[in-house]
């Protein structure tokens, strides 16, 4: 085995050490209150985009809550006004969305339906597109100052699930500077404004008094961008973190039990195999592949039990996945497997990354179980952000992804689009059938309820009859909050952890613990 990491244990110790000047530097910049009122967060993946909502930072821009979308999802995915008080469906293909009155952006300009229309605009005629809008054609125009009117080239019942993703946040018209680049720093609605981005490293942002909304109770947040697992957990312990995403299971043992929440999560470690090149391009090496992994290992050993061995895509956080597996329909489709072929020294080259602590532990041990079966195994793990586009290009024979299923909408189609058709966005596995595309789009087409669940969970098992993915295990993110902090959402679709609630005990406003829990239990 030759494996390459970007991680060493002298890197660990002086990221851990330096966090306490890091939060510091950050508090003392600034001109907003009191910097024991404002909330310091160390979270897990840097920028990959300059913070551009078009891309996956959006859901950070979420978590601060700086920018805004049009409808938010509750505990069920079901749409609830925000910077939309309501809509309505004219036809087919075209929905009508009342703007909220008297909204600020960040910037002192108000929010009209002209830069509604343009921010949308904007991410439908991105390239690439937000995955939000992989296969959707949709086109926005002004229906007076206070009304937009939204449609899409074919009927799409969940327009408005889909506007509540963090990608299609509204913008003040200054962060539109020049065509393909998006700069968010005080250009959003929410009760937090984005003063400052410091690269790859930290963030900084102050309460926005103009809120339309209820005024946020800290002062202001500040942001480290710390992909070192051992190094987030260590700023928890010593009290240099007030909230901290991803705590590695590893680190878990050393924290007190009660800053430690685990979360139910609708994301899946998933093994995507290149289907166009190489080894995994014949079904039947795909299958011997699927055959040699034990997940419930994986679990025991690397997760220390703190997941669920998959049984599909789907997992535990959507609770009908699993009875949907039970039905006749999808028993067929997983019984139209080719059967393994036997495989002998096979080369096949294994990448993940080192951003999630425990997917470098898990590539060791499918190493260990793949190399059992035959073949011969290379691993090659980075950090995310230099390690994504080599994955996208099909580069490996097999990639680890810990996958959210549901982000976006609160509906897994998005995902299963994106990752699985053949115009996907973050098709890592090189993937294209059309009998998968097919029935994508008839999921996709039927309004939400029994028969779309019905329809995704055929989907499913037809990707799954395929092997272009081998679903190892569904996570349990575990997050981390200070005995000073309250109020921190614990979100499942990870789109929420600031609100404007959070705050610091002893501070101003309601000093009362305790935190709020969104779709899952803290």
């Amino acid at each position: 085995m030759r494996l390459k990491t970007g991680v060493t244990a002298l890197s660990t110790l002086l990221l851990a050490a330096g966090l306490t000047g890091c939060f510091a530097g950050a508090e003392q910049t600034g001109d907003s209150g009191d910097a024991a009122s404002r909330i310091k967060v160390a979270m897990l993946q840097p920028p990959r985009s300059g913070l551009s909502p078009l891309s996956d930072d959006a859901f950070k821009l979420s978590r601060w809550k700086t920018a805004e979308t049009l409808v938010v999802l509750d505990e069920l995915g079901e749409a609830e006004p925000a910077l939309a008080t309501k809509w309505q469906q004219i036809d087919g293909t075209s929905w009508r969305f009342t703007l909220r009155d008297s909204v600020e952006f960040h910037d002192g300009t108000a929010m009209t339906s002209t830069e509604v229309v343009a921010s949308l605009t904007v991410a439908a005629q991105a390239s690439p597109k937000p995955r939000i809008l992989d296969g959707v054609e949709l086109t926005a125009q002004p229906d007076g100052p206070g009304a937009v009117i939204i449609r899409t080239a074919t009927p799409d019942p969940l327009l408005p699930q889909r506007l509540s993703s963090p990608q299609l946040a509204i913008l003040a018209a200054s962060a539109y500077k020049e065509p393909g680049v998006v700069d968010p720093v005080d250009a959003g609605t929410g009760p937090y404004r984005l003063v400052s981005v410091d690269g790859t490293t930290s963030a900084r942002l102050d309460r926005f008094d103009g809120y339309w909304g209820e005024k946020a109770e800290a002062d202001g947040v500040d942001v480290q961008f710390v992909p070192d697992g051992t190094a987030r957990a260590a700023a928890l312990r010593t009290g240099n973190a007030d909230i901290v995403e991803a705590i590695p299971v590893g680190q878990v043992a050393q924290i007190d039990p009660a800053l430690v929440h685990e979360v139910p999560m609708p994301r899946t470690n998933t093994l995507y195999l290149n289907t166009s090149a190489g080894p995994f391009a014949d079904p039947s090496v795909r299958a011997a592949a699927r055959e040699a992994i034990d997940a419930g290992t994986i679990v025991d050993r690397v997760y220390e039990g703190r997941g669920d061995k998959a049984a599909g895509l789907l997992g535990p956080a959507l609770p009908w996945a699993a009875a949907e597996r039970g039905n006749e329909d999808y028993a067929a489709a997983l019984a139209t497997r080719v059967a393994a072929t036997a495989v002998k020294g096979t080369p096949i080259r294994l990448g993940t990354f080192t951003d999630r602590a425990e997917l470098p532990e898990v590539a060791v041990q499918l190493e260990q179980q793949l190399e059992a079966a035959g073949f011969t195994v290379e691993q090659d793990v980075r950090e995310y952000q230099h390690i994504e586009a080599d994955a996208l290009a099909g580069k490996f024979d097999a990639f680890i992804l810990s996958r959210a299923t549901v982000l976006d909408s609160g509906d897994p189609v998005a995902y299963l689009y994106s990752d699985f058709s053949c115009a996907g966005s973050f098709n890592i596995s090189q993937f294209c059938d059309p009998v998968v595309d097919a029935a994508l789009a008839k999921a996709a087409g039927i309004p939400a309820g029994p028969e779309r669940r019905a329809a995704i969970s055929a989907a499913e098992s037809l990707i799954l009859a395929r092997d272009a993915a081998i679903p190892l295990l569904h996570e349990r993110v575990i997050q981390g909050e200070s005995a000073r902090v309250r109020h921190v959402e614990r979100d499942p679709r990870e789109r929420a952890l600031i609100t404007g609630k959070t705050g610091i005990t002893g501070s101003s406003g309601n000093t009362s613990g305790g935190s709020t829990s969104t779709g899952a239990a803290g």
